[in-house]
């Protein structure tokens, strides 16, 4: 395929591993297209970080994607390009949202919430503990799952029925492979969800993240620190980013753990730390593949001569430019929680890298601690090749995870 034709993503992320190998293959930025949307994609990960931190590249596809106005009704994406929150804002709008939303991830609230994490585990695999020997679970839905989804309802107030009222939709945001009317539905659903959850709250407000958002847009009123299409905007991302992210990092770092033994011999061997393993699974599997989008503001030179144009859109392909062998080497496809440099992309980069980073690396090193030495014996019930993923081009996880806690006693 010509390098000045697009690239066509798979939207069902079947092999996203050969696709991102045909993205570094046509060189640091291509063009593709994203579900009928052209965006240059960039694999490389030193032009990536500095497209990331350049005052020249917006996400605010309102005021600076030129495409948006007859694009984003129709775009099965729409929502991740017309939703108002941080994660959409530039400049002065993103530090101000930004600004709200940190507090609950400092460090002491992080340092706070370890007890927390550590007995949500607990209790988890006192569950998964009485399970009769040789029984197959699926750790996706019965650890992966109910660890983040408990963390994140505990710092916004939500009732765990509420919770499983939004799991779906939220699930179906990630899901790439949705028509622009059933997107448009899910999204309609979502923040109907969302109003009546802001209804609660306003009438019975709590100490949590809700609440306070709540009070920050009631006090401020119009044009002050936060809209009601801003507030409804934050709690999909508190929700979306602090559950999908971590489930699939503690997936993805199960499946490496079992699928090469040797690995978590490395750890128990004291080689390596659990903490070393949460990094080389951001590095080596990142929850995130590409996360849409971002817009030039101006023309961009390409080391290659050529140009990204002033509103042309950018896709920050994260899980091409982790593996990157200019970054990590030849052996940059292989899983190795020992290497010596695990850096990576999959937190982002630049004033918009993830505030709740230090949360997630919590959750996943507390989670695959417990569970290994619960379970040691823990074994992947189908080959490694038989697990699929999910059907999206955004994240990166397994539909589910079977495996043996315990072999079958004779």
């Amino acid at each position: 395929m010509p390098d000045d034709q697009p690239l066509v993503l798979d939207p069902t992320g079947a092999d996203h591993h050969a696709e991102d190998r045909s993205l570094r293959a046509r060189g640091a930025a291509t063009l593709v297209d994203i579900l009928g949307v052209t965006a240059w994609s960039i694999s490389d990960p030193g032009l990536l970080k500095h497209l990331l931190t350049r005052a020249c590249v917006s996400k605010d596809a309102r005021a600076h994607w030129p495409a948006f106005a007859d694009t984003a009704p129709t775009w099965p994406l729409a929502l991740w390009v017309t939703v108002d929150n941080m994660f959409t804002a530039y400049g002065g709008d993103h530090r101000r949202l930004r600004r709200l939303i940190a507090p609950a991830f400092s460090a002491r609230r992080v340092a706070a919430l370890a007890p927390v994490v550590e007995d949500l585990v607990t209790g988890i695999l006192d569950d998964l503990d009485t399970l009769p020997a040789g029984e197959v679970v699926d750790l996706r839905e019965h650890l992966a799952h109910p660890l983040p989804i408990a963390v994140i309802g505990g710092m916004l107030g939500l009732s765990p029925a509420r919770l499983n009222g939004l799991r779906t939709v939220v699930d179906r945001v990630f899901d790439t492979t949705l028509s622009a009317d059933e997107a448009a539905a899910n999204t309609a659903t979502l923040y109907r969800l969302l109003d009546e959850l802001i209804a609660v709250k306003q009438t019975s407000p709590g100490d949590d993240m809700t609440s306070l958002l709540i009070a920050a847009r009631d006090e401020e009123g119009d044009g002050g620190a936060l809209t009601h299409a801003e507030l409804r905007g934050t709690l999909v991302l508190m929700i979306s980013a602090g559950y999908e992210t971590t489930l699939n990092l503690i997936d993805q770092a199960v499946t490496s753990l079992l699928t090469d033994p040797e690995q978590l011999a490395h750890v128990r061997a004291g080689r390596c730390g659990w903490n070393d393993v949460v990094e080389e699974t951001l590095r080596h599997e990142p929850a995130i593949k590409h996360l849409p989008l971002r817009y030039a503001l101006e023309d961009i030179p390409l080391p290659d001569g050529r140009t990204i144009r002033t509103g042309e859109a950018i896709l920050a392909s994260y899980a091409a430019a982790n593996r990157h062998p200019d970054w990590h080497g030849r052996d940059a496809d292989l899983f190795d929680a020992t290497r010596a440099t695990k850096d990576h992309l999959a937190f982002g980069h630049g004033v918009h890298y993830c505030l709740g980073a230090p949360l997630a690396r919590l959750e996943v090193a507390t989670a695959l601690r417990q569970l290994f030495t619960r379970f040691p014996d823990a074994r992947l019930a189908v080959p490694a090749e038989e697990l699929r993923p999910l059907p999206t081009l955004i994240s990166n996880g397994h539909v589910t995870l079977p495996v043996r806690l315990r072999p079958v006693t004779r």
